[in-house]
């Protein structure tokens, strides 16, 4: 499978496949393709299918197949932003905000994800129930803005505001700690908790998290009376 990605800020992937290669997405994910990719609807067992309910996603995951040659199918972004491109495989599995991905080529799988600690379940907003990525293949990420990665090492940590991870490795760990002091919590505007990364592994924040610009969007439109 070949791909190039354009257009920023409302990026599309387009991917080239030989025949018989196959890409799965959520449902409604597909752009445009060419007339010989062959289109198959697949719940994928129901724990699965319970798992990406719960979280938030299609119930079902399409998978396209060039058939009778080589063919194309593209993907596009759903919000101004960033496609990222991200190599799957045994040790290197990463975990992604639950709107985050694209698509995949077929050996990757998808699970949902939970954060261990109960406060990140609780209070970590989009941090708690998240997607992971195993098995084998390419995978494309959406990012809501621009993307900003650190390396962190084992013990260094993050203190990020909710819904700025947009991905990191799976040996990175999510907490949520409250944010210290009476008038930082009502007067600061943060907030009452931050979420704190720890390494060891890559972390990918995000710019523009999709709830923070519906919620500024949300203050300018007049109210109703």
């Amino acid at each position: 499978m070949q791909y190039e990605i354009k257009g920023e800020p409302m990026p599309v992937v387009i991917c080239h496949l030989e025949n018989g290669e196959t890409m799965m997405t959520e449902s409604g994910a597909m752009s445009w393709m060419s007339p010989n990719m062959k289109m198959e609807t697949t719940g994928g067992g129901v724990g699965k299918m319970f798992g990406r309910m719960f979280s938030g996603e299609s119930l079902f995951l399409n998978r396209y197949t060039a058939q009778g040659g080589s063919g194309m199918i593209a993907f596009a972004s759903s919000f101004p932003g960033a496609i990222r491109a991200v190599d799957i495989e045994p040790g290197r599995e990463i975990v992604v905000q639950k709107s985050g991905f694209l698509a995949a080529e077929e050996g990757v799988q998808l699970s949902v994800f939970f954060q261990k600690k109960g406060m990140a379940g609780f209070f970590g907003g989009e941090g708690f129930i998240m997607q992971k990525l195993s098995g084998r293949g390419k995978a494309f990420i959406e990012i809501d803005g621009s993307a900003v990665e650190y390396n962190l090492q084992a013990g260094q940590k993050l203190v990020v505001d909710t819904g700025y991870v947009a991905m990191m490795d799976a040996t990175c760990t999510m907490d949520v700690v409250t944010v210290k002091g009476v008038k930082n919590v009502l007067f600061g505007g943060e907030g009452l908790f931050n979420t704190i990364v720890a390494g060891p592994g890559r972390v990918t924040l995000q710019t523009m998290p999709l709830s923070g610009f519906v919620s500024s969007i949300a203050g300018m439109l007049p109210s109703k009376n």
